[in-house]
């Protein structure tokens, strides 16, 4: 059911904690699923230098944050946007099917801290989407 890769990642997840004094924090949920999860990134020079997660959630929930993070260690603002749900399932070689809104929680989280850090430095990221409401709705009415 699961690849190797969401198996190592969720048994042996890559950037778990907080970044104190985060150059940006994005927090995103899903009532329906119960999962939550919440990016930290340190960002130097446009450049992600360090990024971080807690996640509450499934095994799943938790393997996206951990790829996640690690698909943005080191890139620019704009490498970082192309980072999407399906490069994150691409990288853990797939998600199944009732699992693929832990890839889109872990999209809108990284556009999240994102967001927080544009605010807090008054800036605009370029191709930055707003935030959606509810990834489950998103993701039935794009299937």
């Amino acid at each position: 059911m699961y690849s190797e890769k969401v198996m190592d990642h969720f048994t042996n997840p890559r950037n778990v904690g907080k970044i104190e004094g985060a150059s940006g924090v994005g927090t995103v949920g899903n009532a329906r699923c119960g999962d939550i999860m919440r990016v930290y990134l340190k960002i130097e020079g446009g450049v992600i230098e360090d990024a971080k997660f807690e996640t509450f959630g499934c095994g799943a929930a938790v393997a996206t944050s951990s790829m996640a993070t690690e698909l943005v260690k080191g890139r620019t603002l704009p490498e970082a946007l192309e980072v999407t749900n399906q490069a994150v399932m691409d990288a853990l070689d797939g998600l199944p099917p009732v699992k693929v809104h832990c890839s889109c929680l872990a999209e809108e989280a990284l556009h999240a801290a994102l967001r927080d850090y544009a605010k807090k430095n008054g800036l605009e990221i370029e191709g930055l989407p707003e935030p959606k409401e509810d990834t489950h709705e998103r993701e039935e009415t794009e299937a």
